[in-house]
C-alpha cells in the first residue's frame, strides 16, 4: 500500500512535468502545484482508463498515459487560469 502510493507520487511528479512542458507559455503556479496537478492528472487519468476498458494492455498503455498527461494538462490549465475577482477590467 505505501508502495503504491509512493509510485502515484512519483509517477504523478512526472505526469506534471510533461503536461507543463506540453502547455504554451508561462504558468503562474509553483513546481509544487505542478506535481501536485500531476498526481491528480494521473489518478484521474487511470480512473477514466478504467471506465474506459483501456487500463489492463499488454506492453506500454499508451492510452493510459495519454489519459493522465491529458487531465493533468487541463488540472494546471485550471489552476493557472488568470482569477479576476469579478472585475471585467473596464
Amino acid at each position: 500500500m505505501i508502495g503504491s502510493i509512493i509510485w502515484a507520487i512519483v509517477f504523478g511528479i512526472v505526469i506534471g512535468a510533461i503536461a507543463r512542458l506540453l502547455i504554451p507559455g508561462k504558468q503562474n503556479i509553483s513546481l509544487t502545484m505542478t506535481w501536485l496537478m500531476g498526481v491528480v492528472g494521473a489518478l484521474v487519468g487511470t480512473f477514466l482508463a478504467y471506465l474506459f476498458g483501456v487500463s489492463d494492455t499488454r506492453g506500454i498503455n499508451w492510452i493510459q498515459w495519454g489519459l493522465q498527461i491529458g487531465c493533468a494538462v487541463l488540472a494546471i490549465l485550471i489552476v493557472a487560469m488568470p482569477r479576476s475577482g469579478g472585475k471585467s477590467g473596464v
